[in-house]
């Protein structure tokens, strides 16, 4: 009893002892807790927002969502990638428990992010990769102002191939490549190898078609599939149509593969592809249609026949001259007149050089393009560019500038878009001491360039000089399908010309030049003209125009058309030897030799008059 009454008095201490404990660690939490929501009010959040996403909410309301914004431009934007930016007035430790909050709602539901950068300058945020679901969450975050998907920026230097083919010969007005139209409105067929259609310069651009004709390799057992070898194929296919390397960027290319993975192929296999295509178009018709051959072989009959056979059913052909640096009449396709033959130029404008090779050269070149150090996607990746050089290089940039002035005239025909090319290009800036003498004069000066602006070329006279080979007896140069002979001439290096004439063989014009005794050799050279509905003809004994002069005693003279006019012929006459005329541009030059007495220059002019008719001057 004792017992008792002595725990009861020790009970009632104990008791009060313990409420106070009790009483002192609920006032200590409490301080924890208010202390703990001062120093770190957003963990206090964070667990609130976790407690209401099991149900409970808030009783102040819903957060406003942040503005989520994205780049104007959609081929740039890069979606999954964000820049989370914070109200003014926040620190870094708001950056710090802004990222821990996207956290733990990101994990709730299964989702990770990857925090990729953290910004406390002028802005404070940071940047995060993250799915379209976590994104969702992301704009609800408190102190979170916007959010900014990431995009892609761009240097303004304008690679230096596309600088070089934009009229005035510069970049365009903001600093950027705008040609005059994208190339949408025409069709280009690559043959070559395979491409990397998945690269992002090239996504929705080539179609790869059913076609496949290439040779077994040199010294592989396992023949190599298509998809593992698109190195030269992607490159070309990058300068046709690439998104930011491209020179006609909304043209539609379409593969047929006659390469295979070592860049080889055959005669017979070029010539089933042609094969193809044209099966293709009689299926499909298309009004602007260009066909690429970014390769050559030697002289072929069967190559140049098949070419010029779909030149004259309204097919543009562009053809690689060849990177051995002779004569481009020595191959095929380069040597079909037909062709529309493309040689390669540097950043100097001139000529491409790669060790003991470089761009071949002479008569059959029809122009050059830039072809060396040219930037464009790569097979290596999705996203990977390389560097390459080559006369496949120049031919693309040619095919490009045609698909663009096909669009704005897709009822041009192969040599209207020809004669177009020439006009816009840039002459007279390469020089040709590089090549050899019998090639030299032959070769023409020019480098090809965006017209400035989308061009017609209907209602336009547009003429060219087309030479012959040199030949110590008799040569001859002839016009192309769809071309007018307006003038004939010759031109002998050492003087030794007897003459020139105009003759029909087989239903086509030849300007025929025959070499004096004991000469070096001789030239002829063709002034071929194109206009929509003109014709002409030759009489033998023709009533002469008024015809420009230039009658003083010495070696050279130059006599030129007026604006608005065209040079239709060049000829001359001397009182003693002269080494013949030579048509350049829209001028008459005569070289006469020395002591000879003096020449008479002469320039053939014509210009359309309001009623349609050609008009001499």
């Amino acid at each position: 009893m004792n017992n008792i009454n002595n725990n009861k008095p020790f009970s009632a201490k104990r008791s009060m002892r313990l409420a106070c404990v009790r009483l002192g660690l609920a006032l200590c939490l409490c301080a924890s807790l208010a202390v703990s929501a001062q120093d770190d009010p957003e963990d206090e959040e964070m667990i609130l927002d976790l407690t209401r996403e099991d149900g409970t909410q808030s009783e102040t309301g819903p957060e406003p969502s942040a503005e989520l914004l994205r780049c104007n431009k959609a081929p740039w934007r890069m979606p999954g990638q964000y820049l989370v930016i914070l109200r003014e007035g926040r620190h870094e430790s708001h950056v710090q428990r802004t990222i821990r909050r996207l956290r733990a709602k990101a994990a709730r539901r299964g989702y990770l992010v990857d925090i990729q950068q953290t910004y406390s300058g002028a802005l404070h945020g940071f940047l995060v990769k993250m799915s379209g679901d976590v994104l969702h969450l992301a704009v609800k975050l408190p102190h979170v102002h916007y959010i900014e998907e990431d995009s892609s920026i761009f240097a303004q230097s304008v690679p230096w191939n596309l600088q070089k083919i934009l009229q005035p010969y510069g970049t365009s007005e903001n600093g950027t490549y705008k040609p005059p139209n994208d190339g949408s409105l025409a069709q280009v067929y690559l043959m070559d190898g395979s491409v990397h259609t998945s690269h992002r310069e090239l996504k929705g651009h080539v179609l790869l078609t059913d076609f496949n004709h290439v040779p077994e390799e040199d010294g592989v057992r396992v023949h190599r599939q298509a998809s593992q070898c698109d190195s030269h194929g992607t490159h070309m296919a990058g300068v046709l149509s690439g998104a930011d390397s491209g020179v006609a960027r909304g043209v539609g290319v379409n593969l047929v593969r006659v390469l295979n993975c070592q860049g080889k192929g055959t005669v017979s296999g070029a010539l089933a592809g042609l094969e193809y295509i044209r099966a293709t178009l009689i299926t499909r018709p298309l009004d602007a249609v260009v066909v690429l051959l970014p390769f050559v072989g030697g002289f072929s009959r069967s190559l140049n026949a098949v070419c010029r056979e779909m030149v004259s059913n309204g097919v543009v052909v562009i053809a690689a001259a060849g990177n051995y640096r002779e004569d481009a009449c020595l191959y095929s396709p380069a040597s079909e007149p037909e062709v529309i033959t493309v040689g390669a130029v540097n950043s100097a404008d001139q000529l491409m050089s790669q060790g003991a090779g470089g761009t071949n050269f002479g008569r059959c070149v029809d122009l050059f393009a830039p072809g060396d150090d040219i930037v464009s996607a790569s097979s290596d990746c999705s996203t990977c560019f390389t560097s390459r050089s080559g006369t496949s290089q120049a031919a693309a940039h040619a095919a490009g500038i045609a698909a663009v002035i096909l669009s704005a005239n897709q009822k041009a025909s192969p040599v209207q878009l020809l004669h177009s090319m020439l006009r816009y290009s840039v002459s007279n800036n390469i020089n040709l001491l590089s090549v050899p003498e019998p090639q030299r004069l032959p070769t023409q000066n020019l480098i090809t360039a965006m017209p400035p602006v989308s061009v017609s070329t209907n209602g336009e006279l547009l003429c060219r000089s087309v030479w012959s080979d040199r030949s110590r007896v008799r040569a001859v140069s002839r016009c192309r399908h769809g071309e007018e002979m307006m003038g004939c001439s010759s031109y002998a290096p050492d003087g030794s010309r007897v003459g020139e004439t105009i003759d029909e063989n087989s239903g086509q014009m030849e300007c025929v030049a025959y070499s004096g005794p004991g000469g070096k050799g001789v030239y002829a050279v063709a002034r071929c003209c194109v206009l929509a509905g003109l014709q002409c003809h030759i009489h033998s004994s023709p009533t002469p125009g008024q015809d420009a002069e230039c009658e003083r005693p010495e070696t050279h003279l130059t006599v030129s058309c007026p604006a608005g006019w065209t040079l239709t012929d060049c000829n001359a006459v001397s009182h003693g030897s002269i080494f013949g005329p030579v048509a350049k541009g829209n001028s008459c030059h005569v070289h006469s030799a020395s002591g000879a007495g003096g020449a008479v220059g002469i320039a053939v002019c014509c210009h359309i008059r309001d009623d349609g008719q050609p008009v001499l001057h």
